[in-house]
C-alpha cells in the first residue's frame, strides 16, 4: 500500500515508517499540515496516518478539507489527544479509526490492515491456485507455507491481489512503489514482475500482461 504519515516528531516518524516499509508498504511523511494537504491531493493513496497536533494547525482541519473535497481514503489517527470528546471529535471529522499514543507498531499496522478492508469491502483472505493473502495478518502464502519476498515484491502480489482479476497498470503499480520524488522505472517494474512470474511458477496463478493496459493475476489455464 501506498500511506501518507502525517507525523512531525521525528523519532517517531522514522520508527513507524521503518516498521510499515518493512510490512512492505511505500510512506510518503509530511510534518506539517500544508505539507500532509499538497502530498494527498497529489497522488493516489491507500490510507492515510494522521497525527492532530501539528505545527502549522490541526490535524482534523486536514481531514476535514479532505472529506469536504469527497476524498474516502481511509484514514487512521494517531495521537496523544486521547481524551473521548476528542475521540468523537475525530471520528465526526472523518476518520475511520483512531489510537491513541504510547501505541504498539503492531496494532497499528493491525488497525491500518482493518480500516483499509472496510473501506474497500475486501474479503479477509483471497486465493489464486494455491497462492493466498491474508488481509487480517498481511501475509502471503503457498499452500500453507508463508512466502518470503522483497518488500516491493510483496506489495506488488499484493496490489495485484486487490482483488484477483482486476487489471492494474504500469503506472499505478510504479506510483505505490515509488518515492515522491523517485519514480520507480518501467524496467524496474518490468524485474519486479519477471522475478515474481518464477516464484509463482507451480501455484497454479499466474500474472498476465495485457499490453496496453496493464497486469492481472489469475489463475493458471
Amino acid at each position: 500500500m501506498r500511506i501518507l504519515l502525517v507525523e512531525d516528531d521525528t523519532t517517531l516518524s522514522q520508527v513507524v515508517s521503518r516498521s510499515l516499509a518493512d510490512q512492505g508498504h511505500h510512506v510518503d511523511l509530511a510534518v506539517t499540515a500544508e505539507q500532509a494537504r499538497w502530498l494527498w491531493r497529489m497522488q493516489e493513496l491507500d490510507a492515510v496516518l494522521l497525527d492532530l497536533n501539528l505545527p502549522d494547525g490541526s490535524g482534523l482541519a486536514v481531514l476535514r478539507d479532505a472529506r469536504a473535497r469527497g476524498d474516502r481514503t481511509p484514514v487512521l489517527v494517531l495521537t496523544a489527544r486521547n481524551r473521548t470528546e476528542e475521540r468523537i471529535a475525530g471520528l465526526d471529522a472523518g476518520a475511520d479509526d483512531y489510537l491513541g499514543k504510547p501505541f504498539d507498531l503492531a496494532e497499528v499496522e493491525a488497525r491500518l490492515r482493518a480500516v483499509v478492508r472496510r473501506r474497500l469491502d475486501l474479503e479477509d483472505r483471497v486465493q489464486v491456485g494455491t497462492l493466498s493473502l491474508d488481509r487480517r495478518t498481511g501475509r502471503l502464502y503457498l499452500g500453507e507455507d508463508p512466502m518470503q519476498l522483497p518488500a516491493r515484491e510483496f506489495a506488488v502480489l499484493c496490489e495485484l491481489l486487490t482483488p484477483p482479476g482486476r487489471v492494474v497498470s504500469k503506472a499505478s503499480l510504479a506510483d505505490k512503489l515509488s518515492g515522491f520524488d523517485d519514480l520507480l522505472a518501467s524496467n524496474a517494474l518490468e524485474a519486479f514482475i519477471s522475478r515474481l512470474r518464477k516464484k509463482l511458477q507451480g501455484s497454479g496463478a499466474e500474472i498476465r500482461t495485457l499490453r496496453g493496459l496493464g497486469y492481472l493475476i489469475e489463475a493458471a489455464a
